[in-house]
């Protein structure tokens, strides 16, 4: 049995290439692998042994030629096809160790020019991997350190890798290759500026099976983007408790991902992906109390996300009431200690966002849902605007402390899913309606949440009012200015109830539609 060692990542390869040659494989390796084993004591046989030629192009061309890929290639249930080896003098080759070099990852670590980035593929080790998954009939094709084990142990029971786990090497030896030139694909889509390609390939690699889908009957699986970057609840670690649910991290990224959507210290209790509750204050402690007083009674079993370290005062609070987990950028060890004590709590820690250097690509600035046979893609939903980009349309002009409410229940209802409609005051949402089919509905609710809180508060909206009723009645509950996208063709209705009622209304021009 022969094998070919030429590997990027050289964990475990030292080990492995020593049992190899114990179990009277003969090895041959690419020249930096070779160097890699000769400086741990392992000596392998050059791969020039079996071309007769040394690297070409500065290591490029190394193992392209026949002597390599017709003993990978050669089918070994066809008699003809030995033949032809042996009149040439080549070996078969059993057993093809390959990983590429790193692309993703490098790439989105720091800003990559084209020259460099070209010099960063690997040609050859996708190349190998391709030949050798297409010959599992006859050929191991091992793309990863993780598969090690498995096939000394059955080199060791058997004398060969079984069939069985030759065609789930070569599985996931074209699964890596493709996602390998995707990876490369993205980056060269981004730097010509094309969003929407004409194939879109994603690449996602799996972070752990899940107990069950949304439903106990589905079977589920969280993989994550390898062109992300981090700060996402993919890269999250987890400190405390289950590991969580798939329903879990649905709700778990829209509390996240809605607490960070604030610079001060700010606190979002999310539920069935919806916030329950949002505030920002001084004190994050301080900002619990306000989200939770929001509803606490569908707070209930829901989901604390925090965009500040999570501190011992808030921690303290949070296990007074029950719910299913909490996730921060980090804790302190009194908080920790704390929320640890906590039965049936899982809590997650999410990694900060790298530097400035760093740089999304591929899906990573892309949104997706369902639809029967594909995919709709869109680019993210970004909040971008600001107070100067605001028109007011009303004859009042809403006063610098409404103002700051309606800026922050803006950047709330962003995160609600439609028809969303989030009432706020004092930098605190005091009710919120969503997903409602009827945006008059979804004010009622808002309204029905916050009691006699509405009064003072105000309003935001994700889209415009179709009719100007659920701004007669968030105006009879006392709400005292609104801020919506505008554009209906009743808009002028709108702002004359508005006058009468003497709220401030302004327009942003955008929507935040979430389906």
């Amino acid at each position: 049995m022969r094998a070919l060692l030429s590997v990027a990542t050289r964990d475990g390869i030292t080990a492995f290439a020593r049992e190899l040659q114990a179990l009277g494989v003969e090895a041959y390796a690419t020249d930096g692998t070779r160097e890699h084993l000769h400086a741990d004591g392992v000596e392998v046989a050059p791969v020039s042994d079996l071309t007769g030629i040394p690297a070409l192009l500065g290591g490029q061309v190394k193992t392209f030629h026949p002597a390599v890929y017709a003993g990978i290639l050669a089918r070994r249930d066809r008699p003809e096809q030995l033949a032809e080896l042996e009149d040439q003098g080549i070996g078969p080759i059993d057993l093809v160790v390959v990983n590429v070099k790193p692309f993703g990852a490098e790439i989105g670590r720091s800003l990559v020019g084209i020259e460099q980035a070209i010099e960063m593929i690997d040609v050859g080790g996708a190349a190998l991997l391709g030949a050798a998954a297409r010959n599992a009939a006859g050929v191991a094709a091992v793309s990863s350190p993780e598969h090690y084990p498995r096939v000394l142990a059955e080199l060791r029971e058997r004398g060969l890798v079984s069939p069985e786990f030759r065609a789930q090497l070569a599985a996931e030896a074209f699964g890596a290759v493709a996602a390998y030139h995707a990876e490369i694909a993205a980056y060269l889509n981004q730097l010509s500026g094309t969003i929407f390609p004409k194939r879109l390939a994603m690449v996602l690699e799996k972070v752990t099976d899940l107990r069950y889908g949304e439903n106990p009957h589905q079977p589920a699986a969280f993989y994550r983007e390898t062109t992300h970057r981090s700060g996402t609840l993919a890269d999250s670690t987890q400190l405390h408790g289950e590991r969580p649910s798939f329903n879990n991290l649905l709700d778990l990224d829209a509390a996240y991902r809605t607490a960070q959507d604030f610079t001060g210290p700010t606190v979002a209790i999310a539920k069935h992906t919806d916030p329950v509750g949002v505030a920002s204050a001084d004190e994050l402690v301080e900002a619990y109390r306000k989200a939770l007083e929001t509803d606490p009674v569908a707070s209930f079993g829901g989901i604390v996300g925090v965009n500040r370290e999570m501190d011992g005062a808030t921690a303290r609070e949070i296990v007074a009431n029950s719910y299913e987990a909490v996730v921060a950028p980090g804790y302190e060890e009194a908080a920790l200690g704390i929320l640890s004590q906590k039965a049936g709590l899982e809590v997650l820690a999410v990694p900060a966002d790298p530097t400035d250097g760093m740089r999304d690509y591929g899906i990573a600035n892309l949104d997706f849902k369902r639809v029967g046979g594909g995919l709709l893609v869109e680019t993210l939903d970004t909040l971008g605007i600001d107070r100067g980009q605001l028109q007011v349309v009303t004859k009042r002009r809403p006063t610098l402390e409404e103002l700051t409410d309606l800026l922050f229940a803006w950047r709330t209802v962003r995160h609600v899913r439609s028809n969303a409609i989030v009432l706020a005051r004092n930098g605190a949402t005091v009710g919120i309606g969503a997903a409602q089919a009827s945006r008059q509905v979804s004010v009622e609710i808002a309204l029905r949440r916050a009691g006699d809180r509405s009064r003072l508060s105000v309003m935001a909206s994700d889209a415009y009012f179709p009719f100007p009723d659920g701004i007669q009645i968030a105006a009879q509950a006392g709400v005292t200015a609104i801020i919506q996208p505008g554009g209906s063709i009743r808009d002028e209705m709108a702002i004359e109830v508005a006058d009468r009622h003497h709220l401030a209304m302004v327009f942003t021009g955008r929507r935040h539609f979430r389906h």
